[in-house]
């Protein structure tokens, strides 16, 4: 006799047509989790098939609450676990009700950098359970020594703060051989706005609007340095796409970037000083041109910055984090999803 395999559902505020982070996580666990279960992805629980759904992993502690409290009535103490975003661990739980209750209905808070369990109250720390995403492995490229070629990844809204970007191309306007590119959708029309009057006035700055995720890897890869300025995170996707890319990071230093990169990375610059992170950049430039710049770590911040995200890299493999997530359902379950910090 078969026996058919348990069937879960992710949910997930956002799905193909939003081709941002929630969607590609989401994605990405529904083809580790395949072959040992059935796995739907919806954005609205409960729907004609959520009489089969034996676990529920639901996309945001607020955003999801709804799915999340009439799991929790249907399946009492049983099945649920929530992943939490940078918005959810650094907003919305300090002040919205019902991404507070998201919390305590749980049996598994599972956050996606090491900093993350630290944003928890305490009472609630053993639940969390942090699992890294992952991306496939791209070749490093040889870059060319003649410039600095820039990247910003991240849809144009306030979180990600782009401003600090605009205004470092800003100062950077008349420096030769630097050349900054940012990549998203403008969710934030003043903003979008605010990139194309940068762009006019920049020469060496060029915002190329939102584009598919496959194109934006090639960007990544082509890339000496990505730029993540963001006020907060959850475990941003563009960072490890880029530390298995072979490009070094430059990143604001608030926790869900350090969770990360790790507490002694090199290339942090404090979250929205558009001057810190213009001095870094010219570092950067002039370590690209520097005699032995791939070879030798004496003073050349390209050269550290790649040398430390090739270690963390170890951290964002598909066959970790398909384990991790297996170990994690088994356990939700089976009743019994002991977190880990």
């Amino acid at each position: 006799m078969t026996v058919s395999m348990p069937q879960l559902v992710i949910v997930s505020p956002a799905l193909r047509d939003a081709n941002n982070g929630n969607w590609q996580t989401a994605r990405r666990w529904q083809r580790h989790l395949a072959g040992a279960y059935r796995v739907r992805i919806v954005r609205d629980w409960p729907d004609a098939l959520a009489a089969d759904d034996a676990a529920m992993i639901a996309l945001h502690a607020r955003r999801s609450a709804a799915a999340i409290a009439l799991w929790s009535t249907l399946h009492p103490q049983h099945g649920l676990a929530v992943v939490l975003t940078g918005t959810d661990l650094y907003r919305d739980i300090l002040t919205d009700a019902e991404a507070q209750r998201s919390l305590v209905l749980a049996q598994a808070l599972i956050v996606l950098q090491e900093r993350a369990p630290q944003a928890l109250p305490e009472a609630l720390r053993d639940k969390a359970r942090v699992i890294f995403q992952s991306t496939t492995e791209r070749r490093t490229l040889t870059k060319s020594r003649r410039h600095l070629r820039v990247l910003m990844v991240g849809h144009l809204r306030d979180e990600k703060s782009p401003r600090t970007l605009f205004a470092a191309a800003r100062r950077l306007a008349d420096q030769p051989g630097i050349f900054i590119d940012h990549i998203g959708e403008p969710l934030d029309p003043a903003l979008g706005e605010e990139a194309r009057t940068t762009m006019a006035s920049v020469a060496n700055y060029r915002w190329l609007g939102g584009l598919p995720h496959e194109t934006v890897r090639r960007h990544i890869q082509r890339a000496h340095l990505l730029v993540h300025a963001s006020r907060m995170e959850g475990g941003a996707h563009v960072i490890m796409e880029a530390a298995a890319s072979g490009t070094p990071v430059l990143a604001s230093a608030v926790d869900g970037n350090i969770g990360m990169l790790g507490a002694d990375y090199a290339g942090y610059f404090p979250c929205g000083d558009a001057g810190t992170l213009a001095a870094l950049l010219l570092r950067c430039r002039e370590a690209v041109g520097a005699a032995g710049a791939d070879e030798a770590p004496g003073g050349n911040l390209l050269w550290q910055l790649g040398a430390q995200c090739r270690e963390r890299a170890r951290l964002f493999t598909p066959a970790r984090e398909r384990a991790e997530l297996h170990r994690m359902v088994d356990e939700l379950l089976a009743g019994d999803p002991g977190g880990t910090h």
